[in-house]
């Protein structure tokens, strides 16, 4: 238990307390002892085949209908009594893989979460009548306590989602249940559906076999969406792979990547780019200098300025990184955005000097978010502009080295959203020329070594 919170202890223990008080009316009534069993030995069974992850972070990370196969849960909500459904998810949440410590918690807190969220569902379907339609396969009316029963999952889920976040990770009252009802509802009815297709077919004269074979496509479906999750974790991992390796050649812009990934970000959802554009803009801004890989560690440090011959090598590292993620397919248009990056609309860049439109959109998004962050950062050597300085310049230089529309629209998400400059080396802060230790200027293309 030390390494849960008090409060969220607290909490933990009132919902398992709570679930107890729900679940006992199953031991003194006239429970279906043999569904009860069956449902719960395919919840447990589906859990350890989807190998659901328990309680992510500190005290439980939120379920949310993601990761966890509810088709059978939800089924036995349309089947059973209340107190028998709070008990068909214990097993397979106290058997399940449990990754931190302490496990046994974390498995109590999942059990309690799942009792209850069936215990209300399973209410409120018996008390609009759903249990009788279902037996008697009365459609479109069995849709309507379904889809209640559904909702009330879905809110006692985020309910307890988001009660978890504000005791165990200490998230702010107004922002732990933000967005958690919208993210579990889709995926929570689509189980819905499938478990009300059980229900039905349990209740038919085709019996409970005929119920298991709604669990194949689902549970198809649920392998593939893990795989899409799995292949993007990958994505990520490698991103970030690069990123740290950048980081920790070239010390003097430590989190500068992760900052154009962002700046990145904004000016594409200013622009209205959609959401497969917007992701890949964010790896390219992330990974704009992975090719400073390429580049002599003792140039990317040099205290002073460069020699010609110096600067023509480091201004090899955007083809030195477009080969180098020539072949990751899934950064689409970013690697050409790592590429052309350092070129400028009057065709003055590198390094091909492309003029106007012949640089790739992708690219000139890219060099307006990263000359800003090299002007507004706070480094050894100088300290960052103001915003508002740093956006002045680049609207000066917009037309002959930025595109005056990505400009514009850096400055429109800078006047909605803000920004936070942080400091991005080590060292202490110190007002320095305007250089940095090789030599280019600060501004506006700081970012241009």
């Amino acid at each position: 238990m030390r390494s849960i919170a008090p409060w969220a202890r607290a909490y933990i223990l009132c919902a398992a307390l709570a679930a107890v008080a729900c679940a006992v009316p199953a031991l003194t009534s006239r429970t279906q002892w043999a569904a009860l069993a069956l449902l719960a030995a395919l919840y447990a069974g589906c859990e350890q085949l989807t190998r659901c992850r328990v309680i992510g972070r500190r005290a439980g990370a939120p379920a949310n209908g993601l990761g966890t196969f509810f088709p059978v849960l939800l089924a036995a909500v349309f089947l059973l009594p209340p107190a028998a459904a709070a008990l068909v998810a214990v097993p397979g949440a106290l058997l399940a893989r449990v990754e931190r410590r302490p496990r046994w918690v974390r498995r109590l807190w999942r059990a309690a979460q799942l009792a209850l969220t069936a215990w209300v569902s399973a209410w409120t379907h018996g008390a609009l009548g759903g249990r009788e339609t279902v037996a008697a396969a009365d459609f479109p009316y069995a849709l309507v306590p379904a889809g209640a029963a559904v909702l009330a999952f879905s809110v006692v889920l985020t309910v307890l989602d988001g009660g978890i976040l504000a005791t165990a990770e200490r998230a702010p009252a107004r922002a732990a249940w933000r967005g958690l009802f919208l993210r579990s509802f889709a995926p929570v009815a689509v189980h819905g559906l499938a478990g009300l297709m059980m229900a039905v077919l349990w209740r038919s004269p085709y019996g409970p076999l005929a119920a298991l074979l709604v669990l194949l496509p689902m549970g198809v479906s649920c392998w593939v969406f893990a795989q899409y999750h799995r292949e993007r974790a990958a994505h990520q991992a490698t991103i970030r792979a690069l990123v740290q390796a950048v980081d920790i050649k070239d010390r003097y812009t430590r989190g500068h990547s992760e900052r154009v990934g962002r700046a990145s970000v904004m000016i594409a959802r200013e622009l209205g780019m959609a959401d497969e554009r917007v992701e890949s803009l964010r790896f390219a801004g992330i990974l704009h200098d992975v090719g400073k890989l390429g580049v002599p560690t003792r140039l990317l440090r040099k205290d002073g300025p460069l020699t010609p011959e110096e600067r023509r090598v480091i201004e090899l590292h955007p083809e030195y990184g477009h080969e180098m993620v020539r072949g990751i397919g899934f950064l689409g248009e970013a690697r050409a955005a790592i590429l052309h990056h350092h070129e400028r609309i009057d065709g003055s860049g590198y390094p091909y000097g492309l003029v106007g439109r012949q640089i790739p959109e992708f690219a000139r998004v890219v060099a307006v978010a990263d000359a800003f962050d090299a002007m507004t950062s706070t480094r050894s050597y100088r300290r960052g502009r103001p915003v508002a300085a740093a956006v002045a310049e680049l609207s000066r230089c917009a037309g002959s080295q930025f595109d005056p529309a990505m400009v514009a629209a850096l400055r429109r998400a800078l006047d909605r959203h803000g920004w936070h400059p942080v400091v991005t080396s080590d060292t202490a802060e110190v007002p320095g020329p305007r250089h940095g230790p090789s030599g280019v200027p600060a501004a506006p293309g700081a970012g241009a070594r």
